[in-house]
């Protein structure tokens, strides 16, 4: 008989208090079939049903997690951050314009300029040639942070899709 849906079985598994092995059994069943995005269903269904009984600060990091990538089970997510901070970026830095910090530079472009502060290792020649101030290199040291972050999570989803058997 085929196992049915992930959403058919979870709503077994939330009956009770939470248990880390019924999850984790269930997701081996549906990963042993060849189901594996049923399979990161339940194990993100049982990350969130952690995250219910933990603390404050790990419910606040658990949600954190989820938001961003889905506990790792969505890395995806990650590209659709990575885009959203090139907007408002982009969006930023076109109205508040940072001071060149040479006499000769690139001509400045704001879509540019978010790209080469959030995409690491690769280099457009903008962050270099503009000095941000004030709450624009607090949100330029955030944008690269974010990029390593989020750029990383996204090129490991990437990698573990393309090498699958």
């Amino acid at each position: 008989m085929p196992l049915p849906a992930a959403g058919t079985r979870l709503p077994w598994l939330a009956r009770d208090a939470y248990q880390p092995q019924p999850y984790e059994r269930l997701a081996a069943c549906y990963r042993a079939v060849g189901r594996d995005g049923e399979s990161r269903r339940v194990l993100l269904a049982q990350q969130r049903r952690r995250r219910e009984a933990a603390g404050v600060l790990a419910k606040v990091w658990g949600f954190l997690q989820d938001a961003t990538v889905g506990y790792g089970y969505r890395p995806w997510l990650a590209g659709l951050w990575l885009l959203g901070l090139l907007a408002a970026g982009s969006v930023y830095f076109a109205s508040h314009r940072p001071a060149p910090l040479g006499a000769s530079g690139p001509h400045f472009n704001a879509v540019a300029y978010t790209l080469d502060l959030l995409v690491p290792g690769v280099s457009l020649g903008q962050s270099g040639a503009w000095n941000p101030s004030g709450c624009g290199q607090v949100l330029a040291h955030a944008l690269i942070i974010s990029g390593w972050t989020l750029a990383t999570t996204l090129f490991a989803g990437v990698t573990r899709i393309l090498v699958r058997p």
